[in-house]
């Protein structure tokens, strides 16, 4: 990879999970689903080529995600386990953190909690409204994070989306303006979209990877207490019956 592409990839101020400028964008909905196997097993692929370059996932296993998403661990390491890294050790990004601090000012955040921290339904129109601003350092800007300091890291299979005026023509100012995408990325719209659903449904995932186990224990408990509670009143009705 040229090196600095893959520096203007690492560079974000302050980063995905901290605090950005009030934005008035309409949020597009998406609700996440964790028994989606085929998607999350996408985003995990999706995040590894494009993120976990920069943004580590810290407190996630290749091993426990492999084995939760329903992926062979033999396909895993051939195909998604890259710079000779373990099936079992945390999923790190390459970059120290040391150099990572001395060239940003503060290495790219950890994501694993960013779903958490924000949630799906903002981490997947974050993805999808980069678009072009000359005045900004690396040519665009989000609807979602005004100023935003990173690039558009998937602008590949996106293509270059324009903020076009109400009266026609691209602008850079982030006002009231509508999102145009130009063709020429490797993904049709409709294809880009699923992509960064993928990624939020995949993060959503992270953020609790216990979540549908606990769901389905819940399932369980509940019918265990109106068990339960059947039997402690018809064990109640009896002991009443000595009573009177």
């Amino acid at each position: 990879m040229n090196i600095r592409l893959f520096v203007a990839m690492c560079l974000v101020v302050p980063g995905l999970a901290a605090a950005s400028s009030a934005s008035d964008w309409k949020m597009k909905e998406m609700t996440p689903d964790l028994e989606n196997l085929p998607s999350l097993q996408r985003g995990f692929r999706l995040y590894l080529n494009y993120c976990l370059g920069c943004h580590s996932l810290k407190y996630q296993r290749y091993g426990r995600t492999t084995s939760d998403l329903g992926i062979p661990r033999d396909i895993a390491v051939e195909n998604l386990v890259f710079t000779g890294r373990k099936i079992g050790e945390l999923m790190v990004s390459a970059m120290d953190p040391e150099q990572a601090k001395s060239w940003f000012g503060a290495p790219p955040p950890d994501l694993t909690m960013v779903a958490r921290v924000r949630d799906p339904t903002w981490i997947y129109n974050y993805l999808t409204t980069f678009y072009v601003d000359t005045s900004r350092p690396f040519g665009v800007n989000n609807k979602v994070f005004p100023n935003v300091g990173m690039p558009h890291v998937m602008m590949d299979l996106q293509g270059l989306q324009f903020c076009t005026s109400p009266g026609g023509g691209n602008t850079d100012e982030a006002g009231d303006c509508e999102l145009v995408t130009e063709e020429g990325g490797l993904y049709s719209a409709e294809d880009f979209d699923r992509a960064a659903y993928d990624i939020a449904n995949f993060l959503f995932y992270t953020g609790e990877p216990s979540r549908l186990e606990r769901h389905r224990l819940g399932v369980y408990v509940l019918l265990f207490l109106v068990v339960l509670y059947v039997l402690t009143f018809l064990l109640g009705r009896e002991y009443s019956k000595e009573v009177h």
